[in-house]
């Protein structure tokens, strides 16, 4: 997989973001483009990404509604939002909904450009999000979707990453189930449950090499990965 920043980015108008997604590929950014939020909303349920962009007014689903979404299960990716508006009370209510940042239409592509490197600055260390971990006795990367432990190495599919990442950056903390749910299978319904379950017995299976590390129930809640010296 690439090491690129992944940004999602939703633009109902397909000649501005036709325009954006090519500047940023440009860039050197990996771009996903939505025409609508509620497609944003499923691609990043369905994906892992760095950084959101929004048009505030989208057809079927708004960009302030779409980042409320997005800020019950991560509350650390960064979003901008993109408007034709400059009233001060839009503005406010796009940081009330999680904004790191507000950018006017219309802009030039270099101020949009200094917004995304000063909000990834700020987010991430030398603007790219950890990707690589040590827990325990393994060493796992994100990006090559990698589990290692000792001489053994496991490749994920990517729902048992997408996955795993959720538990690993939980830390000590529980994964909530319908967090899980929701973020990597889009709904949390019972049959996605059912398929959450055996996804997390393939976890565990691949992490049977480890002294160190189990997935373990909590019940009620959901899962967590437990570390032992």
């Amino acid at each position: 997989m690439s090491d690129k920043v992944k940004i999602l980015l939703a633009e109902d108008d397909a000649n501005l973001g036709m325009l954006l997604s090519n500047f940023l590929k440009a860039k050197k950014f990996e771009v996903t483009l939505c025409v609508d939020g509620d497609i944003a909303l499923k691609r990043f349920r369905e994906q892992m990404f760095d950084f959101i962009i929004l048009d505030v007014m989208m057809p079927v689903k708004d960009g302030f509604s779409v980042a409320k979404e997005i800020r019950t299960t991560d509350s650390e990716i960064p979003i901008l939002f993109l408007t034709a508006k400059s009233m001060k009370e839009d503005k406010l209510a796009g940081f009330e909904v999680g904004a790191d940042d507000y950018l006017t239409k219309p802009f030039a592509m270099e101020e949009l450009m200094a917004r995304i490197n000063a909000i990834l600055k700020r987010s991430y260390k030398e603007g790219k999000k950890e990707t690589t971990f040590k827990v325990g006795d393994i060493s796992y990367d994100y990006l090559q979707q990698m589990i290692e432990i000792g001489d053994d190495a496991k490749k994920l599919t990517t729902k048992e990453n997408e996955l795993f990442y959720l538990l690993v950056k939980k830390g000590d903390d529980v994964l909530d189930r319908n967090e899980a749910l929701k973020h990597v299978w889009g709904d949390d319904n019972y049959f996605n449950g059912r398929s959450m379950d055996v996804y997390i017995t393939k976890l565990r299976k691949y992490l049977n090499p480890s002294e160190k590390v189990e997935i373990v129930n909590v019940h009620g809640k959901g899962f967590r990965l437990v570390i032992t010296d």
